[in-house]
């Protein structure tokens, strides 16, 4: 049991060896603080350092965000019942939306004054129409290119097997 002990004596012999008494860590500490600063009553006269505040030069280049990169664009496709949905139209294209009007639900009357009256918005917000196919427009608004091959189309719908007469 004594050599247990002896053993236990020398371990915390050797990890107190390494350590200081608090007051001879403190002691040193004073003492270098005293050697940094000119003291007089208490307040440190001249430091032995100086503060520099870090100035951020401000950066040349601005960015701004652009609106209509924020969101993507959207297309919409709009199968009115009546004339009342034209407004409904209209403020789709003024919010950047493509919009893809199909007439097949109107009658020849109200699919005229329908067309006519987003036409005249369309021009009104730079935007452009455009017709693809029988009661179907296509109208872009100005930040949106549409192109399309018009004789091609044409004679993809002339010739398709739908068209041909029945025999």
């Amino acid at each position: 049991m004594a050599v247990v002990t002896d053993k236990i004596k020398s371990v915390v012999d050797f990890l107190v060896k390494g350590f200081e008494p608090r007051e001879t860590i403190f002691d040193e500490m004073a003492q270098e603080a005293d050697e940094d600063y000119q003291v007089q009553d208490n307040l440190a006269i001249d430091p032995a350092y100086s503060y520099q505040p870090v100035v951020e030069k401000p950066s040349e280049l601005k960015v701004v965000n652009h609106p209509s990169f924020n969101k993507g664009y959207e297309v919409k496709v709009m199968e009115p019942r009546s004339f009342e949905d034209a407004a409904t139209i209209v403020q789709h294209l003024r919010n950047r939306k493509t919009i893809v009007l199909n007439l097949h639900l109107l009658d020849k009357e109200q699919s005229q004054r329908t067309i006519d009256f987003v036409c005249g918005a369309a021009h009104a917000l730079d935007g452009k129409p455009q017709k693809v196919g029988d009661l179907v427009f296509v109208f872009t608004p100005s930040n949106v290119t549409l192109s399309v091959d018009v004789t091609a189309n044409q004679n993809k719908f002339n010739d398709s097997l739908w068209r041909a007469p029945l025999q």
